[in-house]
């Protein structure tokens, strides 16, 4: 069986295309690459991916 939830492109992706990631939020957030989707997708907790985007918001200051 499929998940239903949908998969948005992240907006910290790059705006070439080429360095896409997608998530899906929920109980759990997933992110995948769009260019291997086939791979798979890791998967974080709502707060450890809250902390990752601090943190990357952080790194571009």
């Amino acid at each position: 069986m499929s998940d239903p939830r949908p998969w948005h492109k992240s907006t910290y992706s790059g705006g070439s295309g080429a360095e896409c990631v997608e998530v899906s939020e929920g109980n759990e957030v997933r992110v995948r690459d769009t260019q291997n989707r086939d791979l798979g997708h890791i998967t974080f907790t709502p707060a450890a991916w809250s902390t990752l985007l601090d943190g990357i918001k952080a790194a571009q200051h």
